[in-house]
Protein backbone atom coordinates (compact mmCIF):
# COMPACT_ATOMS: atom_id res chain seq x y z
CA UNK A 1 0.00 0.00 0.00
CA UNK A 2 1.53 3.24 -1.11
CA UNK A 3 1.88 6.03 0.96
CA UNK A 4 -0.57 8.32 -0.08
CA UNK A 5 -2.95 4.93 0.20
CA UNK A 6 -2.55 5.19 3.92
CA UNK A 7 -2.84 8.66 4.54
CA UNK A 8 -6.68 7.72 2.38
CA UNK A 9 -7.41 5.02 4.88
CA UNK A 10 -6.48 6.61 8.00
CA UNK A 11 -7.94 10.10 6.76
CA UNK A 12 -11.48 7.85 7.09
CA UNK A 13 -11.16 6.48 10.11
CA UNK A 14 -9.87 9.47 11.82
CA UNK A 15 -13.42 11.20 10.51
CA UNK A 16 -15.19 7.91 11.64
CA UNK A 17 -13.36 8.69 15.24
CA UNK A 18 -13.49 13.05 14.74
CA UNK A 19 -10.16 13.28 15.74
CA UNK A 20 -10.30 16.50 13.94
CA UNK A 21 -6.82 18.03 14.49
CA UNK A 22 -5.45 14.56 12.91
CA UNK A 23 -7.99 14.71 10.18
CA UNK A 24 -6.92 18.37 9.08
CA UNK A 25 -3.25 17.54 8.79
CA UNK A 26 -3.93 13.98 7.03
CA UNK A 27 -6.06 16.30 4.41
CA UNK A 28 -2.81 18.56 4.14
CA UNK A 29 -0.28 16.24 3.45
CA UNK A 30 -2.50 14.43 1.16
CA UNK A 31 -3.01 17.48 -0.92
CA UNK A 32 0.87 18.22 -0.30
CA UNK A 33 1.03 14.60 -2.36
CA UNK A 34 -1.75 15.40 -4.88
CA UNK A 35 0.37 18.76 -5.69
CA UNK A 36 3.53 17.40 -6.10
CA UNK A 37 2.42 14.36 -8.33
CA UNK A 38 0.26 16.94 -10.50
CA UNK A 39 3.60 18.93 -10.41
CA UNK A 40 5.82 16.04 -11.89
CA UNK A 41 2.77 14.32 -14.00
CA UNK A 42 3.05 11.32 -12.33
CA UNK A 43 2.00 8.99 -9.75
CA UNK A 44 5.09 9.55 -6.94
CA UNK A 45 6.94 6.76 -5.84
CA UNK A 46 7.29 6.42 -1.96
CA UNK A 47 10.62 7.96 -1.80
CA UNK A 48 9.34 10.90 -3.37
CA UNK A 49 6.28 11.02 -1.21
CA UNK A 50 8.34 10.56 1.79
CA UNK A 51 10.24 13.19 0.25
CA UNK A 52 7.08 15.58 0.39
CA UNK A 53 6.51 14.69 4.04
CA UNK A 54 9.84 15.40 5.08
CA UNK A 55 9.73 18.87 4.14
CA UNK A 56 6.17 19.39 5.37
CA UNK A 57 8.01 18.20 8.46
CA UNK A 58 10.91 20.56 8.50
CA UNK A 59 8.50 23.54 7.79
CA UNK A 60 7.01 22.64 10.80
CA UNK A 61 9.86 22.44 12.72
CA UNK A 62 10.92 25.37 11.93
CA UNK A 63 7.23 27.06 12.66
CA UNK A 64 7.49 25.88 15.74
CA UNK A 65 11.20 27.41 16.49
CA UNK A 66 9.80 30.54 15.31
CA UNK A 67 6.74 30.87 17.43
CA UNK A 68 8.94 29.60 19.94
CA UNK A 69 10.66 32.56 20.10
CA UNK A 70 8.08 34.91 19.20
CA UNK A 71 6.53 33.30 22.79
CA UNK A 72 3.29 31.93 20.67
CA UNK A 73 2.58 28.63 22.96
CA UNK A 74 -0.96 28.50 20.88
CA UNK A 75 0.79 28.25 17.80
CA UNK A 76 3.72 25.49 19.17
CA UNK A 77 1.19 23.15 20.33
CA UNK A 78 -1.13 22.87 16.88
CA UNK A 79 2.57 22.68 14.95
CA UNK A 80 3.68 20.44 17.94
CA UNK A 81 0.56 18.02 16.84
CA UNK A 82 0.83 18.26 13.30
CA UNK A 83 4.45 17.06 13.45
CA UNK A 84 3.06 14.30 15.64
CA UNK A 85 1.29 13.39 12.85
CA UNK A 86 3.60 13.72 10.23
CA UNK A 87 6.40 11.38 11.96
CA UNK A 88 3.54 8.86 12.46
CA UNK A 89 4.70 8.31 8.70
CA UNK A 90 7.82 9.09 8.52
CA UNK A 91 10.54 6.01 8.59
CA UNK A 92 12.27 5.52 11.81
CA UNK A 93 14.78 7.90 12.07
CA UNK A 94 18.96 6.01 12.18
CA UNK A 95 20.97 5.43 15.05
CA UNK A 96 23.87 7.62 15.07
CA UNK A 97 26.10 4.61 14.57
CA UNK A 98 24.22 3.19 11.87
CA UNK A 99 24.40 7.23 9.95
CA UNK A 100 28.49 6.73 10.57
CA UNK A 101 28.74 2.92 9.06
CA UNK A 102 26.52 4.74 6.21
CA UNK A 103 29.02 7.43 5.96
CA UNK A 104 31.96 5.59 6.48
CA UNK A 105 30.35 3.19 2.88
CA UNK A 106 29.95 6.67 1.23
CA UNK A 107 33.34 7.86 1.96
CA UNK A 108 34.97 4.39 0.58
CA UNK A 109 32.25 4.59 -2.57
CA UNK A 110 33.33 7.99 -3.34
CA UNK A 111 36.92 7.53 -2.78
CA UNK A 112 37.12 10.21 -0.73
CA UNK A 113 40.58 11.39 0.91
CA UNK A 114 39.83 15.03 2.34
CA UNK A 115 37.10 17.77 3.16
CA UNK A 116 37.66 18.39 -0.76
CA UNK A 117 35.84 15.39 -1.79
CA UNK A 118 32.58 16.19 0.51
CA UNK A 119 30.97 17.36 -2.38
CA UNK A 120 31.40 13.68 -4.12
CA UNK A 121 30.17 12.29 -0.76
CA UNK A 122 27.26 13.80 0.16
CA UNK A 123 24.64 12.77 -2.54
CA UNK A 124 25.98 9.04 -2.12
CA UNK A 125 25.36 9.61 1.79
CA UNK A 126 21.82 10.97 1.37
CA UNK A 127 20.92 8.40 -1.02
CA UNK A 128 22.31 5.79 1.31
CA UNK A 129 20.50 7.06 4.19
CA UNK A 130 16.99 7.76 2.29
CA UNK A 131 15.26 10.23 4.03
CA UNK A 132 15.99 8.70 7.41
CA UNK A 133 18.35 11.32 9.18
CA UNK A 134 18.84 14.77 8.61
CA UNK A 135 21.02 16.47 6.36
CA UNK A 136 22.69 18.72 8.28
CA UNK A 137 23.88 15.55 11.11
CA UNK A 138 25.11 14.13 7.64
CA UNK A 139 27.01 16.82 6.42
CA UNK A 140 28.63 17.29 9.71
CA UNK A 141 29.28 13.74 10.07
CA UNK A 142 30.93 13.82 6.90
CA UNK A 143 32.48 16.70 7.83
CA UNK A 144 34.26 14.74 10.73
CA UNK A 145 35.20 11.47 9.14
CA UNK A 146 36.76 13.81 6.24
CA UNK A 147 39.02 16.30 8.41
CA UNK A 148 40.98 13.43 9.73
Amino acid sequence: MSLFEQLTEDMKSALKAGEKERLSTIRLLRGYIKNESIEKRRELTEAEEIAVLLSAAKKRKESIQAYGDAGRAELVAKESAELAVIQSYLPQPLSPEEIEKIIEAAIAEAHASSLHDLGKVMPIAIKMVGGRADGREINAIVRQKLAV
